[in-house]
């Protein structure tokens, strides 16, 4: 897998939700925080600003943005990352398994990670040992189904690498069976690893509680996930926007969470 990861954007089109460099001057401003009426008391954020430490909100609030905007640019990316959790499992999950199918039938056999006729990379067999470590050092039996749930996203987007394309086969011949609603102009290995590379990134930052709020192309990465999940399944594509709350909280922006702020620990 490449280590050079696609970067976003830094601005954001919801008003308000970015924060510049600078952030040097952002830790003497806390400290020395001195509420007007309507901003959050003082005590209050210092003490959260403590917990969370000064680093993480640094970038929410560097740009001279007040206690409340940066503490309420906070609560937002926190909001918009929860909201991403659901449809990102449905996609990754869909992915893997629909991985596993259509290998498991081409290979004939369920451990295709280990046949000669599928070389992965080196990157990929070292990814497959790290799995089937983890599973005996857990005292459980080695099976493919186990090995399969074990391997991180990382390594099912790898599989779009033009090494597969060379020597694994299985592209582009096998997309119609990964994603067999997906529309025969888009079969190219090379944009679905774009694709699928841009949600991994998103994937990375989300369950690693980094900030999101300010990407540019985050409504295009959402649909992106969305796309995924409907060219593998429509059934699952309409479960996954059923749960869907990400639209709603991007479009409504910083305004319920300072108003929360304001409404909870208000300065008096």
């Amino acid at each position: 897998m490449p280590a050079d990861e696609p970067s976003a954007k830094e601005e954001t089109p919801v008003p308000g939700t970015v924060a510049q460099d600078g952030r040097r001057k952002f830790g003497a401003y806390v400290r020395e925080y001195r509420p007007l009426p309507g901003e959050v008391q003082a005590v209050f954020f210092q003490k959260i600003a403590a917990t969370l430490s000064i680093e993480r909100l640094e970038s929410y609030g560097a740009d001279d943005a007040s206690p409340t905007v940066a503490l309420a640019r906070y609560l937002l990316n926190l909001a918009l990352c929860e909201s991403l959790y659901s449809p990102l499992q449905l996609c990754e999950v869909a992915l893997r398994n629909s991985l596993h199918r259509h290998l498991t039938v081409k290979i004939a056999r369920e451990d295709w990670y280990d046949a000669a006729a599928f070389p992965l990379t080196d990157w990929g067999q070292n990814e497959v040992a790290k799995a089937k470590g983890k599973i005996a050092e857990a005292k459980h039996d080695v099976i493919p189904g186990r090995v399969v749930a074990e391997l991180q996203f990382g390594f099912w987007t790898s599989l779009f690498e033009a090494h597969y394309e060379r020597r694994g086969g299985y592209l582009p011949v096998g997309i119609r069976y990964l994603f067999p609603c997906l529309p025969k102009s888009q079969h190219s290995r090379k944009g679905l690893k774009r694709t699928l590379e841009e949600i991994r990134l998103l994937r990375n930052r989300v369950f690693h509680h980094e900030r999101i709020v300010h990407w540019t192309d985050l409504d295009a990465r959402h649909r992106a996930i969305l796309d995924v999940i409907g060219w593998i399944s429509p059934e699952l594509l309409q479960m996954a926007m059923a749960l869907d709350r990400f639209s709603a909280i991007r479009s409504a922006g910083l305004t319920p969470w300072i108003e929360k702020i304001k409404q909870h620990w208000p300065h008096q």
